[in-house]
């Protein structure tokens, strides 16, 4: 059986994630709070943030980036994306 959240990023109910995908309290609330489609857009994002930015993730200072971007993307309601990036072309 799925589990269900009321997702705050997509503002409806939508399959929840199997685990917290976070360390600590803030993955907790991702639990709680984000659905799998949600999760997956960040996932998206944050793949091209660090890419078009070429974030080294050994860097405190670029974790600390991408954390605050998630939370932006996640909870604020920002859309997040990468400087410089393009979508592909249909």
């Amino acid at each position: 059986m799925t589990r269900m959240v009321y997702c705050v990023k997509l503002k409806k109910e939508a399959p929840g994630l199997a685990a917290p995908p976070y360390p600590g309290e803030l993955g907790v609330k991702i639990y709680k709070n984000i659905s799998m489609e949600a999760w997956q857009g960040w996932m998206d994002v944050q793949t091209r943030l660090v890419n078009e930015n070429r974030l080294n993730l050994a860097d405190a200072r670029a974790r600390k980036y991408v954390k605050q971007q998630m939370e932006n993307y996640l909870f604020e309601g920002h859309d997040i994306e990468a400087q410089g990036y393009v979508p592909p072309s249909a």
